[in-house]
């Protein structure tokens, strides 16, 4: 009877290692997982040490009326309502707004209609025009300011000249109330078309070429194709567009203080150069970190926004 037990208890501890066994052969590789978490304890650090702090000083500070030298004194959230009561302020995130257009509207239209082109027809030298194309984002954009505010010379400029061409008379194109912040659109067109038609045109090379041949042979034009196969392929390209475009949009600042200083008036301030000022400028330490931390709080919502269209969208 011991006999009987004892090999009883020999085959049920056989049983158990083996399912053992198979259970940790079973496990994905890397098992525990753990030990994936420490592969990223250097990454996360860097990022709390140089965004997750930083943002929250930032926030602790724009409790606080503070110049930046003297004790600061407890605000709590009136450096907030600032942000939507201030007149300066308002019109700075209305003119980021604005930049919207110019930053990642027209280059993403100009960008469609590139890649729509080029999806119907072989282009020679591609490479080299998207290469020409996408100089802009590699030059730096103090040079890219100093060179358009050239361009917008009201004496020696090349767009009064060209406008001279056409008997048009000079434009004071940076001075002007209703012209400076229109110009300054200009340039971020200028600079971010290029990123977008990259984007676009490998998006369209990775579009299948049966899909245009069935849209072709069930009699379909440029623009039916466009809007039947073009456009929704490229819905993954057009939300990394918008996202970076966006972003680029509303924290705006070196081109502004180059080109026009905010000016004529505050026509042309967005709310980074409102940081700039009330920090370094005017002592308000904590009112511009709560214009940053707004700011940061809009740009990661219109972020979520415009990822959460695209991805209903490919449903």
């Amino acid at each position: 009877m011991t006999t009987t037990a004892s090999a009883g208890s020999a085959a049920a501890l056989e049983a158990a290692r083996e399912s053992a066994g198979a259970s940790s052969a079973e496990r994905p590789p890397g098992e525990p997982r753990l030990v994936g978490y420490l592969y990223l304890l250097p990454g996360l650090a860097v990022f709390i040490a140089f965004v997750l702090l930083p943002v929250a000083h930032a926030a602790w500070l724009s409790l606080y009326h503070w110049d930046g030298v003297t004790v600061g004194t407890w605000a709590g959230l009136s450096n907030y309502r600032a942000v939507f009561s201030d007149p300066a302020l308002r019109s700075a995130f209305g003119h980021g707004l604005v930049l919207i257009v110019f930053y990642a509207v027209l280059p993403l239209l100009i960008g469609l209609l590139l890649a729509g082109v080029m999806a119907r027809a072989r282009v020679r030298g591609l490479a080299l025009f998207r290469t020409i194309m996408f100089l802009p984002q590699v030059i730096a954009m103090v040079v890219v300011a100093v060179m358009w505010k050239m361009i917008y010379d009201p004496a020696n400029g090349w767009a009064n000249k060209i406008l001279g061409v056409f008997g048009i008379a000079p434009q004071n194109w940076l001075g002007s109330f209703t012209l400076a912040l229109p110009s300054v659109g200009l340039i971020g067109t200028w600079v971010m078309f290029g990123l977008s038609m990259v984007l676009l045109v490998a998006g369209v090379q990775k579009i299948p070429g049966s899909l245009y041949d069935a849209a072709r042979v069930d009699g379909a034009g440029p623009v039916l194709e466009f809007f039947a196969v073009t456009l929704p392929g490229l819905r993954g390209e057009i939300a990394v567009v918008l996202t970076l475009t966006t972003i680029n949009a509303l924290r705006n600042f070196d081109l502004v203080y180059i080109t026009t200083q905010g000016g004529p008036g505050e026509a042309t301030s967005v709310p980074a150069f409102q940081v700039y000022t009330r920090a370094f400028e005017t002592g308000q330490v904590g009112s511009a970190a709560a214009v940053g931390l707004s700011l940061t709080a809009i740009i990661f919502g219109l972020s979520v926004l415009i990822n959460r269209v695209a991805e209903r969208g490919a449903r």
